[in-house]
């Protein structure tokens, strides 16, 4: 088995290359927007099976959010549901035969953390605005503003390691119990493999709605500075 630190590129596009992680990343994301765009072309006040199902999907997510962060998922929602059913299918692209997914690749798994690290500046920005953003890493005192720093990079660091870990873990142990005991024996494998993609997913999902809205929350009661006080 090739090692997950190793990406074998398969060609160039110009300069730049491109591996299986790549092409497999750009086939998931095909099939989430045709997948998208199929299921919501034809909404209607009187919704069909398939219209009920994808509503209590929505549902749940909205009550996920608020339940987790009690913050309205309103602006959430697109973000935060876009990425665990990204990261949900590229786990479970495992189980197509000569498929690797993508999230037991660093370079996937570090793009998904920016992505959230990202986020958090955005939404944080958007709620609180610049000065409220930037004060937020003052709280509880100056004093805290290079702690509090090097934390909002660290907590995204350990959702990108934990994703990585967990996810190349299983793809090596199935591999490895399927070229010693052959392909029979690690159907309760693969199927254990599901449930934690699933659960990979979802605590990826929740960790960085976590951080997006408390991002959010600081920004918006950050204390005022002593000008203001002042004046």
């Amino acid at each position: 088995m090739n090692s997950p630190l190793d990406s074998v590129v398969l060609f160039y596009l110009g300069p730049v290359p491109i591996t299986q992680a790549i092409l497999t990343t750009w086939a998931i994301m095909v099939v989430l927007v045709v997948g998208a765009f199929a299921l919501t072309r034809r909404l209607t006040l009187r919704p069909s099976r398939r219209q009920a199902a994808l509503e209590l999907m929505v549902a749940t997510l909205d009550t996920q959010i608020r339940e987790t962060t009690g913050a309205e998922p309103d602006p959430y929602r697109g973000f935060i549901g876009t990425l665990f059913l990204f990261i949900l299918v590229a786990n479970w692209s495992s189980l197509v035969p000569g498929i690797d997914p993508p999230t037991a690749k660093l370079e996937t798994d570090a793009a998904l953390a920016a992505l959230v690290f990202g986020s958090v500046i955005w939404f944080g920005i958007r709620g609180g605005g610049v000065g409220g953003y930037l004060k937020s890493f003052a709280a509880p005192n100056p004093a805290m503003i290079p702690l509090n720093m090097l934390e909002s990079v660290t907590r995204v660091f350990s959702m990108f390691v934990r994703l990585f870990g967990n996810v190349m873990s299983g793809v090596f142990v199935i591999g490895i119990v399927a070229s010693l005991a052959g392909l029979l024996v690690p159907i309760p494998l693969m199927a254990l493999d599901l449930l934690t993609g699933l659960v990979q997913a979802y605590i990826f999902a929740v960790l960085a709605m976590v951080f997006i809205t408390a991002a959010v929350e600081d920004g918006a009661h950050s204390p005022p500075s002593p000008m203001k006080k002042d004046a």
